[in-house]
């Protein structure tokens, strides 16, 4: 990829009023954003846009994912076929907390990210009631590894089934989601709610911006819209 299609502006932000009075270019502060999305920590983006001739520092970088984690609407609605649903423990702020994930198998498509103080039947319960109002899953067969998912699959009227063989994707994901908490846990001191906001920009990235080998190389949303 070159620097010419980094700095292209495809964050997709609806609301171009939430770069009102910044000084730096918006293709600039979008390219910001994305790098810290692919990996890089907000004081490595400062040195690569300080090689760039852009002087802002790592707290600008910082307000700049902050801002358009609220902006972006994401991911496109679905009607998926197959889901696997699953949680990983993590710690935010010192304390043990459990992040939820669901995608479609199919499409790849990072349906929904969410962080609970703890796991069990009734933050699984939680979790689905979010995708039922998000997306269209009414047929959607539900892949899990554990029977507290099947109760709260039964709460709401959902099937499902459990399956310990095609879930490689979901368990992929946390591997890759895995690394970049292990880099920026320093950054979630405040509360859940800064982890939230990350989180929401890695979907953001995982199915606007990252090819997907799965995929021959497009992205999980270009997968479901066209």
């Amino acid at each position: 990829m070159t620097l010419a299609e980094l700095l292209k502006d495809r964050l997709d932000v609806d609301n171009q009023d939430v770069w009102e009075n910044e000084r730096t270019p918006t293709p600039m502060r979008c390219f910001a954003v994305r790098l810290h999305s692919m990996g890089l920590s907000v004081r490595e983006v400062e040195g690569v846009l300080e090689l760039l001739g852009v002087d802002r520092c790592y707290q600008a970088v910082w307000n700049w994912k902050e801002t358009l984690a609220e902006t972006q609407h994401d991911p496109p609605t679905a009607a998926p076929s197959w889901v696997a649903v699953d949680e990983k423990q993590i710690e935010v702020d010192g304390e043990e907390k459990w992040l939820y994930a669901a995608i479609d198998t199919e499409s790849k498509l990072l349906l929904e990210v969410d962080v609970y103080s703890r796991r069990g039947t009734d933050p699984a319960a939680a979790f689905l009631h979010r995708l039922t109002e998000q997306h269209d899953i009414k047929d959607t067969e539900f892949l899990v590894d554990a029977g507290g998912y099947l109760t709260a699959l039964a709460r709401h009227e959902l099937s499902g089934h459990l399956d310990y063989e095609d879930r490689n994707h979901i368990e992929k994901w946390f591997q890759t989601v895995a690394m970049r908490i292990d880099r920026f846990h320093s950054f979630w001191r405040g509360s859940p709610t800064s982890a939230r906001r990350w989180l929401r920009r890695f979907r953001h990235y995982y199915n606007h911006q990252r090819p997907n080998q799965a995929l021959d190389g497009r992205t999980p949303a270009e997968e479901v819209l066209n």
